[in-house]
């Protein structure tokens, strides 16, 4: 068998030759040109999947090599107690319900502790908008943990948390991460993006900042020297136009602000939802569309944001397999106590091993990494 960066080569010369019979955006991703909101809808309805696939692979290798990255996470919910009430969402409970919860300090240096005994480097704390917690618990939390365990990394709270602390506890937006980032935050969650598109995010959030508002708090992190992540939920009630009018709005604040460390789209799990409730959304998107949104993101996002995460928990392992061959080049993590897709009842379980054997089995290079995409070891 031919070596693999040679396939890559022959691939992309079978590509340039029949390039003027294809799609024009394809070939413009092969040149390396920034692609237009036309040139993604165009993508987004091309009907050769599989040639989609091969020349974001291609992107991928040339920004990315061969090395398929992930972290050792583990996953706290401090609360689920939220005063939005989102119909996409199965984890929220109102404060009062049975089976609402809210981890004390202790409580979450306790869990921390559980996570590094595991093995983890990168601590992922969430949870829902509580209406009753003051910006002294979540500072406590965080310089709580960062005392006992020195070596784990903070990433902690998504710009969706960030906004309802600033509005609840009458502080700006900037107080707050300046507060947060001295108590020992060291990089914000990408969740609460949802779908930007105000036609959208207004049948999906309620409760919740708008996407602008998102963005806005993104950016001040960044000003701040806050790193994060950053997502898109799909697969519910969006139509191509607002795939591709997020991924533009991400790139567009990445070029000014170079703050995003990875994208990581992320499939909508429709049970136990209110969407699912009302039949608005019945089942799943299928696999298809699953690798058509990771190779257009690719694609979309190229020479701005080169970290295409393939979350493996929300795909499945052997899709997300696939993914990687489709424009991906991280796993996202080992994802310990992962509670949010849980809730939807999606449960599932690794380990590094795991991960990394999933890697090696499509002849890619499995490599550990910190939150920062710092390679740490090879594997």
């Amino acid at each position: 068998m031919l070596p693999y960066l040679i396939i890559v080569e022959s691939i992309k010369a079978i590509m340039m030759s029949i390039s003027m019979y294809a799609s024009r955006a394809l070939e413009r991703a092969l040149n390396g040109e920034e692609l237009s909101f036309n040139d993604g809808l165009e993508l987004m309805e091309y009907d050769d999947i599989h040639t989609l696939g091969m020349v974001a692979d291609i992107v991928r290798s040339r920004l990315k090599g061969d090395t398929v990255t992930f972290t050792c996470s583990y996953y706290i919910n401090y609360t689920n107690v939220c005063a939005a009430s989102c119909p996409l969402c199965a984890f929220y409970r109102k404060d009062g319900d049975d089976d609402a919860y809210t981890l004390s300090v202790e409580d979450m240096v306790k869990r921390a502790g559980e996570g590094v005994m595991m093995g983890a480097n990168e601590l992922h704390i969430v949870g829902g908008f509580h209406p009753r917690l003051g910006l002294e618990y979540y500072e406590q939390m965080i310089k709580a943990i960062k005392s006992r365990f020195k070596g784990v990394t903070v990433k902690a709270l998504t710009p969706a948390e960030v906004f309802f602390i600033a509005r609840v506890t009458r502080n700006s937006v900037k107080e707050v991460l300046s507060r947060l980032k001295d108590a020992g935050l060291d990089a914000l969650a990408g969740g609460g993006a949802e779908i930007f598109h105000k036609e959208v995010r207004d049948k999906i959030v309620v409760g919740k900042c708008s996407g602008d508002e998102w963005l806005q708090v993104a950016e001040e992190a960044h000003r701040l020297g806050i790193k994060s992540n950053c997502t898109m939920l799909y697969g519910h009630v969006e139509r191509s136009e607002h795939i591709i009018d997020h991924l533009i709005r991400l790139r567009d604040l990445q070029k000014r602000t170079n703050g995003f460390l990875t994208f990581i789209p992320l499939k909508f799990s429709p049970e136990n939802t209110e969407l699912h409730q009302k039949g608005l959304v019945r089942e799943q998107c299928s696999s298809l569309y699953d690798l058509r949104i990771i190779a257009v993101s690719r694609l979309m996002l190229a020479n701005a944001i080169n970290n295409i995460s393939v979350y493996w928990l929300a795909l499945g392992k052997k899709l997300a397999q696939v993914g990687l061959c489709y424009g991906g080049n991280d796993l996202v993590g080992t994802a310990f106590a992962e509670e949010i897709y849980k809730a939807t009842g999606i449960s599932n379980a690794t380990s590094i091993e795991e991960l990394a054997s999933m890697v090696r089995e499509i002849g890619r290079v499995p490599a550990l990494r910190d939150t920062f995409h710092n390679v740490i070891r090879y594997i």
